[in-house]
């Protein structure tokens, strides 16, 4: 995290998931999992690419609204420690990949161009602590209700799969 990410505000959530961190390390660097449960809901992602490696990049596309609406996403993964912790950096882009600025975006100003998500897991004895920190996104920003949203998906997904 640089200086100014370590300033700014971050939503933190945390959850306790029935499953082993090898599972729930899947679910965040595998695409087709990935796909599976990212997003707040009514949001479906029908593309993840993801080269998951310290400089691999990662572009995702979202949509909403029955697919009215669709969003792109593009970041550069800056620290892997397989199933222990996923840093990655994340900006609104184009369908190219190309970051755009808020101002394209007719949101706010103060909203950063690049953020940082960081996962963190932790062995619980076959469950898996998580620790999930978006640095730059306000606490009481509709994205911080869509990452809840995405985390209750992800924990019915976990569901769904044998580990």
């Amino acid at each position: 995290m640089t200086d100014d990410q370590a300033t700014r505000p971050a939503v933190v959530l945390e959850r306790t998931l029935d499953a082993p961190p090898a599972l729930v390390w899947r679910m965040w660097t595998e695409p087709d999992h990935f796909r599976a449960w990212y997003g707040p809901g009514g949001s479906e992602v029908p593309e993840a690419v993801m080269d998951v490696r310290v400089g691999g990049q990662r572009r995702i596309s979202m949509t909403a609204n029955d697919g009215a609406m669709r969003m792109w996403f593009t970041g550069e993964f800056r620290e892997v420690v397989e199933q222990r912790r996923l840093v990655y950096t994340e900006s609104m882009a184009d369908e190219h990949g190309h970051v755009l600025s808020p101002s394209e975006l007719g949101m706010p100003g103060d909203h950063p161009t690049t953020t940082e998500v960081t996962i963190e897991l932790e062995d619980l004895g076959g469950r898996t602590r998580l620790v999930l920190t978006h640095a730059g996104l306000p606490a009481d920003s509709p994205g911080a209700v869509g990452w809840a949203m995405a985390l209750d998906k992800l924990a019915a997904h976990l569901g769904d799969v044998a580990p």
